[in-house]
């Protein structure tokens, strides 16, 4: 596995950068063929091919449990209900289909669209096993796998898993191909139905979330895929994500940092055309040696994987000894392991992944800025707030891992006649909502530990009148009622407004 994993991220690196130039060149193309019908069919249609390419390697990654989860506490049985209307227009009309939930459902932590990823393509498979009539069940509910369970099968540990089984009514499988279902481009399929690929991003993705995959078939009697998820003991994470805002552009100077000459190439265009100053490098050395000459530079946007001695994160570390207001934006098509540990990015590390739109670049640009722009407001000394008028004392419980950020944020709450309790973690700031009593958590959307929408669930379920004030480095759209956005950089203007938003007090003085 570790070799195959090792080929498929080398891979998978090669093939991402070969479709952010198609892709990105096709963006760009769009807008000079605009107004011409045809052509830009024909560019829809070479964007649609490059998305699929897109997804090939994505499920490559998965198979290697090599990409990067952005998991989140749900509730299993809500997820497959959402999609029941999608499910059924994949499976077709003469496939019956029955869902069953079980009631007291224990929560999971998973990747929400992976996971709706993994249960398309069985449901897909069993459609094609069936070859269109037939019935398929999906039923969701708590299992435990004890330790004698364990002992025959190594790679499972004993414990409480949430359980998702998928079974069909198909032609089954014999035990020699239920032995390398999983195996990566294996298919029973017929040449060109499939990539022999659904499956084994299934295993990747199960086994990367810490769950186990068994497969039960029987020639003629159908085949039932059951997954186990570990059991979480969170709180659900009932909060939409963050909408967001209008991506735009800017004026500010960003250094590429990219060794392929034409993925280079072709962002210094896309960021040209945001209305960025670009500098590049082809290397880590060259972009050191261009940030030791002086330039003052805002972002650095370095790839992950770079020829050379030095890695991308010391490159990243000595940028910021240089340039400490500097912000850092790290792109790949595959991450190895220099800023994903666990399946997880690094605290702090953000990342764009290829290939990406010129959307999503711009909008990740402007959240590095802003958040730099925040830790830079931080370095400056608190002065007492005396002209502006003091709002209404409270409990406020304040969560930013960012240590510099937390620091002069909680000392402009006190500032402003606060009771304040600041926290790095969500692990923390839950231990501190069972010890005592908040009127307001303001908090980050990004956590080391948990999303900043999953932390609020938990804490409404303490308090269900909380307000909530989630902090951001891009522009969001306002949240459920109590819940609003405070976007970075933020000053103690904004950050009353916000707590006057959420709990209805008004300053002192008005």
């Amino acid at each position: 596995m570790e070799t195959v994993g090792q080929l498929t991220g080398g891979v998978a690196h090669d093939f991402n950068n070969l479709l952010q130039v198609i892709a990105g060149n096709l963006q760009l193309l769009s807008r000079e063929v605009a107004g011409n019908a045809r052509a830009e069919r024909q560019v829809a249609n070479a964007l649609a091919g490059a998305q699929r390419g897109a997804k090939l390697s994505s499920q490559l990654l998965a198979f290697a449990r090599r990409q990067p989860l952005e998991p989140r506490v749900i509730k299993l049985g809500r997820l497959v209900a959402g999609m029941d209307e999608m499910l059924r227009r994949t499976i077709g009309d003469s496939i019956e289909m029955e869902t069953v939930v079980s009631g007291g459902l224990w929560n999971t932590l998973v990747d929400p669209a992976q996971l709706e990823n993994v249960l398309l393509n069985l449901a897909i498979n069993a459609r094609d096993a069936m070859d269109g009539v037939g019935k398929l069940t999906i039923e969701v509910g708590n299992a435990h796998l004890d330790d004698s369970y364990a002992l025959d099968h190594a790679d499972v540990k004993a414990g409480q898993y949430v359980l998702l089984a998928v079974t069909d009514t198909g032609s089954g499988m014999a035990p020699e191909v239920a032995a390398r279902a999983f195996e990566p481009f294996f298919s029973t399929k017929p040449e060109g139905k499939g990539t022999g690929l659904g499956l084994s991003m299934v295993y990747g993705f199960v086994k990367q979330s810490g769950g186990h995959v068994k497969i039960y078939s029987e020639l003629g009697q159908g085949t039932s895929m059951k997954l186990y998820l570990p059991r979480t003991l969170e709180a659900e994470d009932t909060a939409a994500p963050p909408e967001p805002g209008t991506a735009t552009g800017g004026s500010e100077t960003i250094l590429v940092a990219e060794d392929d000459e034409q993925v280079r190439a072709t962002v210094v265009e896309m960021l040209g055309e945001l209305g960025y100053r670009v500098l590049t490098a082809g290397d880590a050395s060259g972009a050191l040696a261009v940030l030791q000459s002086g330039a003052q530079i805002d972002v650095l946007f370095t790839d992950v994987v770079m020829p050379g001695t030095m890695r991308s994160p010391e490159l990243a570390r000595r940028a910021r000894e240089i340039l400490p207001g500097i912000a850092v934006l790290f792109t790949s098509g595959y991450t190895q392991n220099a800023i994903v540990h666990g399946g997880r990015l690094d605290p702090g590390v953000e990342l764009l992944g290829k290939p990406y739109t010129q959307e999503a670049l711009a909008r990740k640009i402007r959240h590095v800025i802003a958040n730099q722009q925040q830790r830079r407001m931080a370095l400056l000394p608190v002065k007492p707030i005396i002209a502006a008028p003091q709002p209404a004392s409270l409990r406020i419980l304040f969560v930013e891992d960012d240590e510099l950020v937390r620091s002069s944020s909680a000392e402009l709450l006190c500032l402003l006649g606060h009771e304040v309790r600041a926290v790095g973690s969500g692990g923390e700031a839950i231990s501190a909502l069972a010890q005592q009593h908040f009127d307001a958590l303001v908090t980050d959307i990004g956590l080391p530990d948990m999303t900043g929408q999953a932390l609020a669930a938990a804490a409404r379920q303490h308090y269900p009148g909380i307000g909530v004030v989630f902090a951001s480095g891009a522009p969001v759209a306002v949240l459920p009622a109590r819940t609003v956005a405070l976007v970075k950089p933020y000053d103690a203007d904004s950050v009353v407004q916000a707590l006057s938003d959420v709990t209805g007090t008004r300053s002192a003085g008005g």
